[in-house]
């Protein structure tokens, strides 16, 4: 499965090491401006290279329109993208061919095809979700003009160290756009600096936790019992690489809490709390739509472990090449694609279904104000 989304459908294609990427967006309605100049943000906001701590690949990212606009517009067929690789390195994968790396998607691509792509991990390696990240951008400026929709997120966890004063509901977007963490706290910058480059020294890598919200979400989205809201943020969100876990509103902390907490009541003036994460029996509430998402370690150390061959025999390996030290950092950009890609999807269906319905009292504001 290649393909995501039922009225607005994502195909995705090409490998890491492969001579491009690219997608094709089913869907999408007619009338949509948009340039080429417009994926540039996103996608160096996704890009490796820029720092040292990311990995060393540095791609151009540059997006050819290929269908489905004419003269700057949306027609209404197929949008085909193409992103072309132009800095693979696939010499730094020959020494490992024969051999399953620890933690990466080898041994099952190989169970499950009888054949894989030892370049860069192929079509398992993250540089697939810089395509996601490029048909979002339209996901955004369609949610953005015709319900003013807006999708934004930020690295809440970078191994052992949290936010320190921090408010998730009232997030500095400046703050977090103005480093290359995503971090909402901006003066502990520097404490994640150390952090990374002892990490990049040692060899090891580590964990992240990335939080996404969506303001401006109308009451309705979201379909009964298999079309849920959540359900396929949830499939959406776990299916970017390395991600190992997904909560929606407070998630697990669900557990611990009781019923009176953990409800949202409501007031003429507005919610009074959004534990659920804005969304009620799969359907959104009007208010923020939350989610957090968990990334594992990077598996790719040159650091030497234990592993087998494709003839079975132990082996030890070490991953040379280019890596990220932490998946995480660089998140925040894709976990904001596949919202937005799942919210435009569930617009679309939302319109065609109960387009007539309208407006319908009472409205309770997404957030009680004094």
């Amino acid at each position: 499965m290649n393909t995501f989304g039922q009225l607005l459908r994502v195909t995705t294609f090409g490998e890491s090491h492969g001579p491009a990427i690219g997608c094709v967006i089913d869907g999408c309605p007619p009338g949509l401006d948009i340039a080429v100049e417009e994926f540039r943000h996103d996608l160096d906001r996704r890009a490796t290279g820029k720092t040292r701590h990311t990995s060393a690949r540095h791609e151009a990212d540059d997006v050819e329109i290929l269908s489905g606009v004419y003269e700057g517009r949306t027609t209404g067929t197929p949008i085909a993208l193409l992103i072309r690789n132009t800095d693979a390195r696939s010499k730094d994968y020959s020494k490992i061919t024969a051999q399953f790396r620890p933690g990466h998607a080898d041994y099952t691509y190989w169970q499950k095809y009888g054949i894989r792509d030892p370049r860069g991990g192929g079509r398992s390696s993250a540089r697939e979700t810089t395509i996601r990240v490029a048909a979002a951008v339209i996901a955004k400026k369609w949610l953005a003009l015709h319900f003013g929709v807006r999708v934004r997120g930020y690295l809440a966890q970078l191994g052992e160290i949290t936010p320190q004063h921090f408010d998730a509901r009232r997030v500095d977007w400046d703050e977090v756009e103005a480093n290359p963490f995503f971090w909402p706290a901006g003066e502990q910058v520097p404490v994640l600096e150390s952090y990374m480059d002892a990490l990049r020294k040692s060899g090891d890598s580590v964990g992240a936790r990335v939080n996404v919200v969506a303001d401006g979400v109308p009451p309705g989205w979201g379909e009964p019992i298999y079309g849920k809201l959540d359900t396929e943020l949830a499939a959406a969100l776990m299916s970017i690489n390395a991600v190992k876990g997904v909560e929606i509103g407070d998630g697990f902390a669900a557990a611990s809490q009781r019923g009176t907490e953990h409800r949202d009541e409501m007031s003429p003036s507005g919610f009074l709390s959004n534990h659920a994460g804005g969304v009620l029996g799969g359907i959104s509430t009007g208010q923020q739509v939350t989610a957090s998402l968990v990334f594992k370690p990077t598996s790719s150390l040159r650091l030497p472990g234990n592993t087998v061959d494709v003839d079975g025999k132990a082996t030890e390996i070490v991953t040379t090449g280019r890596h990220d030290p932490c998946v995480g950092i660089r998140a925040t950009p894709i976990a904001e694609a596949m919202m937005a890609l799942v919210l435009m999807d569930q617009a679309l269906r939302h319109r065609a279904q109960c387009g007539d319905v309208g407006s319908v009292a009472p409205l309770v504001p997404g957030e009680a104000h004094d």
